[in-house]
């Protein structure tokens, strides 16, 4: 796909919402936070890094800021995609079906892309499995994606009263997204157990954190087994 065709393709909905839900230097510090939150300040800056579901690229912004020169990106959407302007190598692929070598990445970072895969757990699996098969023996899978609490649900209430959403343009970005991704996103949310259990079926969980609504994971490949 050109350029030419990306900039005359309509983008969705969902693609406009995410958009205006947060402005790209405030995606970009969100980022920032959690990678450090994660450790990345601490890791070798030579290390081979790709953002699965990396949309418009500013966790791979984030990750230059911090000191990574050796990044790349993959997502489904080129209207997102199209967006980056950064110093990464960006794909549009499947990252149920990565192309790349086995055992040739050394850490995968995915923040909001699990939760709209449309089957549970099979893409799961094949995504996890895929990863593990991507990653090198010392890598390091990092998960930010929502997690069903209380205060998740709280922000779920409140972006379905019509004055929040008049009045707040976050929160009705957020409404947008929700209502477009509903399916997979209620999946999501509704089967912790069953996405923990398929994480534990291929990695090895370094930590797990349950922060404002957020399910944050560092996961280790698991060597010499195969998922069942």
């Amino acid at each position: 796909m050109t350029p030419d065709t990306v900039a005359k393709r309509e983008i969705s909905p969902w693609e406009q919402a995410y958009l205006e839900f947060e402005t790209p230097e405030e995606e970009v510090n969100k980022f920032r936070k959690r990678l450090i939150s994660f450790g990345a300040l601490s890791w070798p800056r030579d290390v081979e890094i790709v953002e699965l579901f990396c949309g418009r690229g500013n966790g791979l912004v984030a990750l230059e800021r911090l000191g990574f020169t050796r990044l790349e990106g993959i997502d489904l959407s080129p209207a997102l995609l199209a967006q980056y302007k950064g110093l990464a190598r960006c794909v549009v692929g499947d990252c149920r079906q990565m192309p790349f070598a086995a055992h040739s990445k050394d850490i995968l970072i995915v923040q909001g892309g699990l939760h709209h895969l449309p089957d549970l757990p099979g893409d799961l699996e094949q995504t996890l499995c895929e990863a593990r098969r991507v990653l090198r023996s010392d890598g390091r899978l990092i998960v930010v994606e929502p997690w069903r609490t209380p205060f998740l649900d709280f922000v779920h209430f409140v972006s379905e009263r019509a004055v929040a959403r008049a009045a707040w343009s976050k929160i009705r970005a957020f409404a947008t997204m929700t209502e477009h991704e509903q399916t997979t996103y209620e999946q999501w949310l509704n089967n912790p157990q069953q996405i923990l259990d398929c994480f534990q079926r291929f990695f090895t969980i370094h930590s797990l954190r349950i922060h404002y609504g957020k399910l944050m994971l560092e996961g280790r490949p698991q060597a010499g087994r195969d998922a069942k």
